[in-house]
């Protein structure tokens, strides 16, 4: 058999990282980071159900320092998904297409969602944790 040079498939090595590359990654991540939240929202509504000592061993462990990482980005991801979402939305109905805007979207999409999150933790932080 011959050996031919064949092309390569581009991938990520190959590509200049953009802001448009970055939002489609990081809307999947957060749609998986998502669901996987949900599940533990599912397991804490569970260890509810199941009395006061089983909610209690729950709290613990969302009150702990990676309690926080994780609801903090749950909560990240949730804010990017959404401003990200909104921007989809706003593309299907025909608008934000020319490369200068839809990168300036994108920009919003990212640095919107760092925003919102801080502003929902400054609430939950000034109420207490009682959001």
């Amino acid at each position: 058999m011959a050996n031919r040079e064949r092309p390569l498939s581009p991938h990520l090595q190959i590509y200049r990282w953009q802001a448009q590359m970055v939002t489609s990654i990081l809307h999947r991540a957060t749609g998986v980071i998502l669901a996987l939240g949900a599940l533990v929202f599912a397991y804490g509504l569970v260890q509810l159900a199941a009395g006061a000592d089983a909610w209690n061993q729950f709290l613990a462990c969302v009150n702990s320092p990676l309690g926080f990482i994780f609801l903090f980005g749950w909560s990240w991801a949730a804010s990017y998904h959404l401003i990200n979402g909104i921007r989809h939305l706003i593309q299907d109905a025909g608008y934000g297409f020319k490369v200068p805007t839809f990168i300036r979207s994108s920009w919003i999409s990212i640095i919107g969602s760092l925003v919102l999150t801080v502003i929902i933790w400054l609430i939950v932080i000034y109420n207490g944790g009682a959001a």
